[in-house]
């Protein structure tokens, strides 16, 4: 069992930054593939990245490559979302979500494959 606690939410303008933190309890959060999705008003929740168990391998959404960083920090059981650069386009609520992936290079953008999910932190940008 893993439960999931996002912070860091906020309203900033366009071009500001904000860091997302989602902190994990759970023994065995080292074992989890950590992914952030977003959900906008009205839309559907997307993949924003992810990172493996170990922090070898990251993985963005095209929209955000280049703008926001995932990090983790196992010995904290906590995952990061450094955001820069951020656009109105990226306002909406922001969740963590933790899965067991066998092959997370194939399957990380799929929220179903997610067993557990935070409660969501809103994240606005102003224009």
């Amino acid at each position: 069992q893993v439960q999931l606690v996002e912070s860091g939410g906020g309203l900033v303008q366009a071009g500001g930054s904000l860091r997302l933190s989602c902190a994990a309890s759970g023994r065995t959060f080292s074992s989890y593939t950590m992914g952030w999705f977003r959900q906008a008003p009205g839309k559907e929740r997307d993949f924003v990245a992810a990172i493996r168990w170990t922090g070898s391998s990251t993985y963005y959404a095209d929209s955000v490559k280049g703008r926001f960083t995932i990090s983790r920090d196992n010995a904290k059981n906590t995952v990061y979302l450094q955001m820069n650069s951020l656009k109105p386009e990226d306002t909406a609520v922001y969740y963590c979500a933790a899965a067991l992936l066998s092959r997370p290079e194939l399957y990380y953008s799929n929220s179903h494959r997610y067993t557990y999910w935070g409660q969501g932190t809103q994240v606005t940008v102003s224009s």
